[in-house]
C-alpha cells in the first residue's frame, strides 16, 4: 500500500469501533472481506474492500480474504484468481493465506448436528414452492411444516442419510426451528443445508450437501475471530438469523455485524448475473472489457487504484442511500493522473499540414517537459518537417466566433515550435479537406511574433516522426443512469440491454511520439488536450504497434448532454 494515504475520515462504523475499544469490548479490530467466487469483482466490490482493509489497516488489526464458496455450480478458480489480483492491485493484502467457507465444512456440519440434538433444527420434506407457500409474507405469518415435530434423533438420522447421499437433490433440507410467526422473515425456519451434487473447486466430491450463507458466514466469521463484520444494507434483516445462530451453538466468539449502505453507481450495472450475461452473449469481450464496471476492466481502462480509493474515499459509509454520479468516478481517476502522467502528443483525426517554407536544416526543433510542474520526469526532442499532422477540430473553413484555432488566412502557434499561417486549402473531389499548405514565421521559435498577438496553440507531430498507433476510444457502456430499472409502459422491466451505448466504443488508428514506442503495458499517458490514455494490458507489445484505451477525457462531457 501506498505512503501516500489520504487523511481518515470518520463515519459511524469507526466511531462504533472507537467505542469498542475504548470500553474494552474488543482488544483489537479484525475484518474480513468474502467475496463469493461466481463473477469477477466490480465497483460496488471496490468501495467493500477499501473499507474492510482500510479499517484494519488504520487501526493496526488485520483484515482476511475469505471466499463464500457455497455455490459450488457457479464457481471458478478463474473467479478465485482475479478477486485476489483485484484486492492486491487496490493496494491492499490479506492477512495469511486465502480462506475458503469451504475450510469450515467439517466445523458447520458438526455445528448442524448440535442445533439437530438441542431440538433447534429439524429435516424437512417440503418441496420449495410448499415451503414458499407454508412461509407466509409480509402481511402473514408462516405456519409450521408437517415435519417440523421430528424427533431429534429421527432428524440425527436423516441429515445424515442426506450426508452420505442417501436421497435425491433436492428432495430434503436442514431447517433450524425459530419461529414461523416472525415477522422477519429471514427468522421462519430458514433453510440450513440443502443436497446438491455438485464437485467443489475445494472439497471434490466429499460433499453432496452443502450449507446456506446466512448460516455459514457467522459461523465463519466466529471461527476466525472476527470483530467487525461489515455488510451491506440488505443484510440488515438477517442480522437477528446471524446473531440467532451463533447464540445457539457452543462457539467462543461472537462478531458484531454492522451493515451500511451499498453503492449505487449510475450508469452502470453490478449485477454479476447481469454482467456475466453481457459477457456471455459476446455484448463484452470478457469481464475485463474496459466498459465494465468490474474492478479487472476499470484497470485494463486505465484506472488508477488511488483513484479508485479516492472515489470510494468520496462515497463515503452511512446508513442512507449511497447514489453517485458516474462523473465522480471519473473525476477521482482524473485527479490522480493529473499529476503521474508524463504528457505527450498525440493526434488521432488527422489533416495533413504541408510547411511551404520548410528548409531542412535550418528550420529548428525544441524539446518538450513530459510534464510541466515535475521535472524530474525529464524531456523529449520534438523534432519539426515539411509535413505535419493536426486535430481536424483545430481547422474550420468558417469558423465560429472568437474561434482561436487554424483557418484559411489566420495564424496559430504550434505547441512547442513555430507559429505558422494558413495559406491554401486542398480538398478531394468531395469536398473534403485533405490538406493545409501553411508558411512558418521564422522569428518565432521559442518567442512571441512582433507586433502582433497569436492567441491559438494547437498539438501537432511531424509525419517522420509520428508512430501509428491504436487508439480505442472507450465512453460510458449505457445512456441511461439506471439501465436496468427501467420500465415499460406494461410496468414490467425493460431489458437493460437495450440502453448499451453505440458509441461506447469507437477504434481509430491516430499518431503518437515516439517516445511511447517501447511503453510496457499499463503504461498511462495524458495526450496533450485528448485525455488520458493507457498502454492496453493484453494488446499493446512494447517496441511493437501501440494499442491505447482512452481511459478518460479531461473534462466531463457528459455534463452538457445531462
Amino acid at each position: 500500500m501506498s505512503n501516500d494515504a489520504a487523511p481518515v475520515i470518520s463515519n459511524f462504523i469507526r466511531s462504533i469501533i472507537d467505542s469498542d475499544l475504548t470500553s474494552g469490548k474488543r482488544a483489537a479490530v479484525v475484518t474480513r472481506f468474502p467475496p463469493e467466487p461466481n463473477g469477477y469483482l466490480h465497483v460496488g466490490h471496490a468501495k467493500s474492500i477499501c473499507l474492510n482493509f482500510g479499517i484494519a489497516q488504520d487501526y493496526q488489526g488485520q483484515c482476511n480474504l475469505r471466499m463464500d464458496d457455497t455455490n459450488p455450480e457457479k464457481e471458478e478458480d478463474e473467479y478465485i484468481n482475479a478477486i485476489q489480483e483485484d484486492v492486491r492491485w487496490l493496494g491492499y493484502e490479506w492477512k495469511g493465506e486465502v480462506r475458503y467457507a469451504s475450510n469450515y465444512f467439517d466445523q458447520l456440519y458438526a455445528y448442524a448436528e448440535e442445533l439437530i440434538n438441542a431440538g433447534k433444527a429439524y429435516v424437512d420434506d417440503l418441496t420449495p414452492e410448499e415451503m414458499r407457500q407454508y412461509r407466509g409474507n409480509l402481511n402473514e405469518p408462516g405456519k409450521e411444516s408437517p415435519y417440523r415435530a421430528r424427533t431429534p434423533e429421527e432428524n440425527l438420522t436423516l441429515f445424515r442419510q442426506m450426508r452420505d447421499g442417501a436421497f435425491a437433490d433436492g428432495s430434503k433440507t436442514l431447517r433450524l426451528k425459530i419461529d414461523m410467526t416472525s415477522g422477519n422473515i429471514n427468522l421462519r425456519d430458514p433453510v440450513i443445508y440443502r443436497i446438491r451434487r455438485a464437485t467443489h473447486h475445494q472439497t471434490g466430491d466429499k460433499w453432496c450437501i452443502y450449507p446456506m450463507y446466512d448460516y455459514t458466514h457467522c459461523i465463519s466469521d466466529a471461527l476466525e475471530g472476527i470483530t467487525h463484520s461489515l455488510c451491506t444494507l440488505e443484510f440488515e434483516d438477517h442480522r437477528p438469523l446471524y446473531d440467532w445462530v451463533l447464540d445457539n451453538i457452543t462457539i467462543p466468539t461472537h462478531p458484531q455485524q454492522i451493515e451500511f449502505s451499498r453503492l449505487e453507481l449510475l450508469s452502470v450495472v453490478t449485477s454479476k448475473r447481469k454482467l456475466k450475461q453481457l459477457v456471455d452473449e459476446k455484448l463484452m469481450t470478457g469481464w475485463d472489457d474496459p466498459r465494465m464496471p468490474t474492478i479487472s476492466g476499470m484497470r485494463r481502462r486505465g484506472y488508477s487504484p488511488e483513484g479508485v480509493r479516492l472515489f470510494a474515499q468520496r462515497a463515503g459509509v452511512s446508513k442512507t442511500p449511497n447514489v453517485v454520479e458516474f462523473a465522480s468516478l471519473e473525476g477521482a481517476v482524473r485527479e490522480t493522473l493529473e499529476e503521474t502522467s508524463p504528457r505527450v502528443i498525440a493526434v488521432l483525426d488527422p489533416i495533413k499540414v504541408t510547411l511551404t517554407n520548410f528548409e531542412e536544416g535550418v528550420t529548428g526543433s525544441r524539446s518538450a517537459p513530459f510534464h510541466p510542474h515535475h521535472e524530474a520526469m525529464g524531456e523529449r526532442e520534438i523534432p519539426i518537417g515539411r509535413e505535419l499532422y493536426i486535430e481536424r477540430e483545430d481547422f474550420a473553413e468558417v469558423p465560429p466566433p472568437k474561434w482561436q484555432r487554424l483557418t484559411l488566412g489566420a495564424e496559430v502557434r504550434l505547441r512547442y515550435s513555430y507559429v505558422i499561417k494558413c495559406d491554401e486549402v486542398i480538398k478531394d473531389a468531395d469536398g473534403h479537406v485533405v490538406e493545409l499548405k501553411c508558411s512558418i514565421d521564422p522569428d518565432t521559435l521559442g518567442q512571441n511574433p512582433v507586433g502582433r498577438k497569436v492567441k491559438g496553440v494547437i498539438h501537432w507531430i511531424a509525419a517522420h516522426h509520428a508512430i501509428e498507433a491504436e487508439v480505442r476510444l472507450y465512453d460510458r457502456l449505457f445512456t441511461e443512469a439506471r439501465p436496468d430499472a427501467v420500465r415499460g409502459a406494461d410496468g414490467e422491466y425493460v431489458d437493460f440491454k437495450q440502453f448499451i451505448n453505440p458509441n461506447s466504443l469507437k477504434v481509430i488508428t491516430g499518431y503518437v511520439e515516439p517516445a511511447v514506442r517501447d511503453a510496457a503495458p499499463e503504461t498511462r499517458y495524458q495526450f496533450e488536450r485528448l485525455g488520458y490514455f493507457v498502454t492496453d494490458r493484453k494488446d499493446h507489445v512494447a517496441g511493437g504497434k501501440p494499442v491505447f484505451n482512452r481511459t478518460v477525457t479531461l473534462r466531463d462531457t457528459w455534463a452538457s448532454k445531462e
